[in-house]
């Protein structure tokens, strides 16, 4: 994809499911969501989403984490690693204090990386319902 300049806009939520439905290279979109954020191009068209809602794992689930359960882009240069700094920003804003999101076996979590997030110190290579193995990270 071309080199663009992207900015925050903000998504709705059948908007965002859409966007996952057209762009997401395995998943469907999650059932639910607390919010979500957008990257749009200089022209105003919509390149990547992020979802955010609350941790798929019940363990997780205690009123202060939320999870970023989707992002999909259709390749513009930077636009997860965009949205994952805005997710963090934004639960912060909210009052979580937490949160945090899964790559696949065989994804860089370059993204992640560039956006500042971090496996926990004693990183576990959990596996999903798919039973694909995933690794946790955390936004910092």
């Amino acid at each position: 994809m071309s080199e663009c300049r992207l900015h925050l806009v903000p998504v709705r939520s059948r908007e965002a499911k859409d966007f996952v439905r057209t762009w997401h290279r395995h998943h469907a979109p999650p059932p639910g969501q607390i919010f979500a954020v957008g990257a749009a191009d200089e022209e105003g068209t919509l390149r990547a989403v992020a979802i955010v809602g609350r941790p798929v794992a019940r363990h997780l689930d205690d009123g202060t984490t939320l999870e970023v359960t989707r992002t999909a882009s259709d390749g513009a240069r930077n636009a997860n690693s965009l949205l994952y700094g805005a997710a963090w920003r934004a639960a912060k804003a909210l009052g979580y204090r937490r949160l945090i999101t899964y790559t696949q076996d065989g994804e860089s979590g370059a993204s992640l990386r560039g956006a500042g997030w971090h496996t926990p110190r004693r990183p576990r290579t959990d596996r999903g319902n798919d039973r694909i193995a995933r690794l946790l990270w955390e936004a910092p």
